[in-house]
């Protein structure tokens, strides 16, 4: 190969690196995912359907894609929901967006211990984890991960 094209193609591959590298600067900021709302559209015996309003707040510049999310809420370490769902939003630079998930459960098969958790007097603690693939070109997983506490006494009416 002549000197030239080797030094043209080193000077051509260097750039390239150096762009690519430019791509996941340092002005990235990761996006923030919250829990806003929970709705109960059915609670029959056998299956009981949700939706989850989950906020979007992007800090960054450039468009967030969303593609994916899979999550998973459990009670006193009780599963109750675990699935995945097919998004494909995008979130503006320097904006919020709420997404509406629906979520589905099937309570029948912890009828025994769910009703022996909440005839106790002890708190129930919940947990909800996601995960968020986004991006279209670079990829990047945001986790989402909230928790807290239900005391049975205030899901019965009086």
């Amino acid at each position: 190969m002549i000197p030239s094209a080797r030094l043209l193609l080193l000077t051509l591959s260097l750039a390239l690196v150096a762009g690519c590298a430019g791509w996941g600067g340092d002005s990235w900021r990761q996006p923030q995912i919250q829990l806003v709302k929970v709705e109960t559209v059915k609670a029959r015996l056998h299956q009981q359907e949700f939706v989850l309003h989950l906020r979007v707040d992007n800090p960054n510049d450039s468009r967030l894609f969303i593609r994916n999310l899979a999550y998973s809420v459990k009670l006193n370490e009780l599963l109750l929901a675990q699935d995945e769902a097919s998004l494909w939003r995008s979130v503006g630079g320097h904006a919020t967006r709420t997404f509406k998930i629906t979520a589905r459960t099937n309570l029948w098969q912890h009828l025994k211990p769910l009703a022996k958790l909440l005839k106790s007097e002890q708190p129930l603690h919940y947990r909800l984890q996601g995960e968020l693939n986004t991006g279209l070109i670079v990829p990047r997983d945001l986790h989402l991960s909230r928790s807290g506490e239900i005391i049975p006494g205030d899901l019965q009416p009086e």
